[in-house]
């Protein structure tokens, strides 16, 4: 495996341990050892029965015949289960270090990808990973194990023989999965993107099913969704299509090891006991039993680096900012936010105008602008989450790239319109905006933001649970939770993206215009404070920046 193998790479993710692969491979080898020690003593038994021996002769072959076919199913089921328990270990393990490196590393990495995209990669394409595991390294494994065993056993009868039955060992154990994992390769890029693509619209129904079906747009998500679910079956079995041919070659090794088997076993039958002929042409049918999965396992090896390279691209070191000793105004201290000559937008997407901002310590500024216009990615990009397509942004002067991601994260705080409710108590989920906040101030930030009747309803207060993170409040509630959690966020600056969408126009226009009063308004006057919006009143007072859409 090169270097630059991306598969090599992505398994210190996966930390496999190694004594638990090798019992894998064991059990696995000794399993289908049964079955090759099974046909060899069975073709001795039944040759040696029909020359009526004394029973006592057959005694100890018959029950030679019930060990191995007891043994091979036994250790046949501990291979799945220790090889199985490796996979979900590993699973496990790779997840983890996923969450950790996206919990620490550049948030733009995940900012600039679909939720439906981040769930296949964190959950499909680490299952491909860890199936590896399971599906190519036992399987080859044993395979080398076994075709060495078989090849060595008929060696001992007939060297000629164990010629042929080595080189259509070869054949079914690397020409086949070779043919399958070409096939493979050349569809499941494309079939991996469909897939992803399926899971965007699925969680996208799901996340705004309410919004969608009063837009009356709900039906032509799903439909879309279910066309690609479709378009990904299809390329998948375009992608298994040619595979055919390389599943096809095992049989055929097969019939061509039996067919040598055979004419070697005429050569010499005047020279060799009957039970050694029998052993010899049977037992080649067993030794290829191992080789049937490698064309599977090939293809799991291909999908394996497929996921490895996606993930990689996740976590990769690359992605990491360097780390400098710059150090910016503490969170105490406001720092001046000023963009020049911005163009902000997704990266492989178009870019939106350009801009340019200076915000002094309390500044208000409200960004408004039609829906589309690229005011989200221009918010994003104010706060380092997005990289600018064009200009600079910076913090007191210092550029946004020279600073670390917790740097960045103290000067400058982002909050998505979809931001994230999770399923959890009432106060946890104010928590992740600040850990250190007592429950007196958790009660009144919901008081501020008119939530105080509906936690005086809750059974248990603060320690309610919301089951099912957003589908335990209305949509409303929604919103002033997550503006709960811009109060009591300690960042100096705070960037909001439609803080009052679906709130009714008089609590809308009543918080936006406490929002953006820096006297006596929601937020202290020396935080800075930019809002994204397309429902600002003509009677809120603040500098204004519209973001006109001429992409």
């Amino acid at each position: 495996m090169p270097a630059s193998d991306p598969l090599r790479a992505a398994l210190p993710l996966l930390r496999p341990r190694l004594p638990r692969a090798l019992l894998a491979i064991t059990l696995g080898a000794l399993s289908l050892g049964s079955a090759l020690a099974l046909a060899g003593v069975s073709a001795w038994l039944i040759t040696r029965a029909w020359q009526m021996p004394p029973v006592l002769d057959l005694s100890v072959a018959v029950v030679a015949v019930r060990t191995f076919g007891i043994s091979r199913g036994v250790l046949g089921y501990c291979e799945r289960l220790v090889s199985h328990d490796t996979a979900l270990r590993s699973a496990g393990n790779a997840r983890t270090e996923i969450y950790r490196r996206l919990a620490d590393g550049p948030v733009e990495v995940t900012a600039r990808l679909h939720s439906g995209d981040l769930l296949a990669r964190v959950g499909t394409d680490v299952d491909d990973l860890a199936d590896v595991l399971v599906r190519a390294v036992v399987p080859f494994g044993v395979a080398a194990v076994l075709g060495v065993a078989a090849t060595t056993v008929i060696a001992l009868i007939s060297p000629v023989a164990s010629v042929v039955l080595a080189v259509c060992l070869i054949v079914a154990g690397v020409l086949a999965p070779w043919l399958s994992a070409r096939a493979a390769r050349a569809q499941e890029a494309v079939a991996r993107q469909h897939r992803s693509d399926r899971d965007v619209a699925a969680l996208t129904a799901l996340d705004h099913a309410a919004e969608l079906r009063v837009a009356g747009r709900l039906p032509e998500l799903i439909a879309d969704a279910e066309r690609r679910q479709r378009t990904w079956a299809a390329a998948v079995d375009r992608a298994a299509a040619p595979a055919a041919a390389g599943a096809a070659v095992p049989t055929a090794a097969v019939g061509a090891s039996v067919i040598g088997a055979v004419v070697v076993a005429i050569g010499i039958a005047s020279s060799t006991a009957p039970t050694t002929l029998a052993v010899l042409m049977l037992l080649p049918l067993s030794a290829f039993e191992a080789t049937g999965a490698l064309p599977g396992a090939a293809v799991a090896l291909t999908r394996a680096r497929i996921a490895a390279g996606r993930l990689l691209e996740l976590v990769s070191a690359e992605n990491a900012p360097a780390h400098t000793a710059t150090v910016i105004a503490s969170p105490a201290t406001t720092p001046r936010l000023r963009a020049t000559r911005v163009s902000a937008g997704y990266p492989g997407g178009p870019a939106g105008p350009t801009v340019s901002v200076d915000l002094a310590p309390g500044s208000r500024l409200a960004v408004t602008g039609k829906s589309g216009a690229g005011k989200t990615a221009l918010l994003m990009t104010l706060a380092g989450l997005l990289p600018a397509a064009a200009g600079t942004v910076s913090f007191d002067g210092i550029d946004c790239d020279e600073l670390s991601e917790s740097e960045l994260r103290s000067a400058a705080c982002y909050f998505a319109e979809d931001a994230h409710l999770f399923s959890t108590t009432v106060r946890d989920n104010l928590l992740v905006a600040r850990g250190d906040c007592t429950d007196d101030e958790l009660v009144h930030t919901l008081g501020v933001v008119g939530l105080g009747a509906w936690l005086s309803s809750l059974p248990d207060g603060l320690s309610t649970v919301l089951t099912g993170g957003a589908a335990a409040v209305s949509a409303g509630q929604r919103r002033r939770l997550l503006l709960a959690r811009v109060l009591v966020c300690p960042a100096p600056i705070v960037l909001l993206d439609e803080p009052t969408e679906h709130l009714d126009a008089a609590d809308s226009h009543r918080l936006l215009a406490a929002l953006l009063d820096g006297t006596h308004g929601l937020l202290s006057p020396a935080r800075t404070v930019v809002v994204a919006t397309h429902q600002l009143g003509a009677d809120i007072a603040c500098p204004r920046l519209s973001v006109a859409d001429d992409r």
